[in-house]
Order: structure tokens, then C-alpha cells, then sequence
């Protein structure tokens, strides 16, 4: 069985082959979740690496990188995006 790491991988391919192609994010989006269903990443990623592929540079820049923790319980946490300053 596939990791999600290997998924992840198999479908930013997917999005680069399209989006060489001259497809639309939304259109590369429908197609994936016919194939991945449940397991499609989402439409927002989607269109984030359609621009990456074709070399645009987003408005904003955010990296995931902050676990913060959530009520009392030190279990429990969450990411957080911090934006990157220039």
C-alpha cells in the first residue's frame, strides 16, 4: 500500500503534467478527486502548485512550521502558519 508521502507525490505530478498541458486547476481538481476521491488533496492546494509549476509567485508566503497548544491539554495542539517576512 501507497504512503501518504507516495500520494502526495503521485498527485503533485499529476498537477505538473496538467498544468504543462495548459489545464485549468479547477479542471485538474475535478479529474483528481474522480481518480483519489476521498485521498484528493484539496482544491486550494491544487491551485498552489498549478502556480508554482507555471512559475508565478504568490501574493503570500506562509510556512507551517509553529505547534501550538490548545486548551488545557499539552496533547493537544495545532499548526499554525506564520508568514515569512522579508
Amino acid at each position: 500500500m501507497a504512503t501518504s508521502n507516495d500520494l502526495l507525490i503521485k498527485q503533485r505530478s499529476v498537477i505538473e503534467f496538467l498544468s504543462a498541458e495548459g489545464c485549468s486547476a479547477a479542471y485538474i481538481h475535478a479529474r483528481m478527486k474522480t481518480v483519489y476521491g476521498e485521498i484528493c488533496i484539496s482544491d486550494c492546494a491544487v491551485r498552489k502548485w498549478v502556480r508554482i509549476f507555471k512559475g508565478e509567485t504568490p501574493e503570500r508566503q506562509f510556512c507551517a512550521i509553529e505547534s501550538v497548544r490548545v486548551g488545557p491539554f499539552p496533547h493537544r495542539s495545532r499548526l499554525i502558519e506564520r508568514k515569512l517576512t522579508a
